[in-house]
């Protein structure tokens, strides 16, 4: 099977950010990055270790060298690779390692996007799991210090998974699922 191209994966994680994150509202504080044009989306070479933790270094590197302005927060998709979930789970692991290792705990956090995301223990069919659900699996390289602002500022940011829970739920698995389909239909 050939890989996808640089632009059908722009492309994919576009809509998926337009038609979920910023759709459904499930990150209230991605349309502004998104309006301003400071959301960085990189596309890791390779499948295996270790050009994918050299691929996620640079991007850190990347985020730290750049100003806010220009790169706000990173989205690293891995469009070859860790598709079974417990691989991508223990390349998070790695990942946070590493940002512990050059010094960046405490400025940058991961946050973690696959296409078979799993909340440990909700049920397999919970329409939970698609909060954190994406065309690839992928890493969302935050600033820390923006991230906390974003959170101070916006009121009662503690219940924003629970209210993205509840917006999906509200919507029903079939129509969820039905969303989800047509962003794999552009496939």
């Amino acid at each position: 099977m050939a890989s996808p191209s640089s632009e059908k994966i722009h492309a994919q994680i576009r809509a998926w950010l337009d038609t979920f994150v910023v759709g459904l509202n499930l990150c209230p504080f991605a349309k502004p990055v998104l309006a301003a044009d400071t959301l960085r989306l990189a596309v890791a070479a390779g499948s295996n270790t270790e050009p994918l933790a050299r691929s996620f270094l640079e991007e850190l590197d990347r985020l730290q060298q750049s100003a806010e302005s220009e790169i706000a927060t990173t989205l690293l998709v891995i469009p070859e690779g860790l598709a079974a979930f417990d691989d991508y789970l223990d390349f998070v692991e790695l990942a946070n390692q590493m940002v512990e290792q050059v010094g960046l705990l405490g400025t940058v956090q991961v946050a973690t996007f696959h296409p078979n995301y799993c909340f440990e223990g909700e049920p397999s069919e919970g329409v939970s799991h698609y909060t954190n659900r994406s065309p690839y699996p992928m890493l969302h390289l935050l600033r820390e210090e923006a991230l906390e602002a974003a959170i101070a500022a916006y009121p009662e940011a503690e219940q924003i998974p629970a209210r993205n829970i509840a917006r999906l739920e509200a919507l029903g698995c079939e129509q969820v699922l039905a969303l989800w389909a047509q962003l794999r239909a552009a496939d």
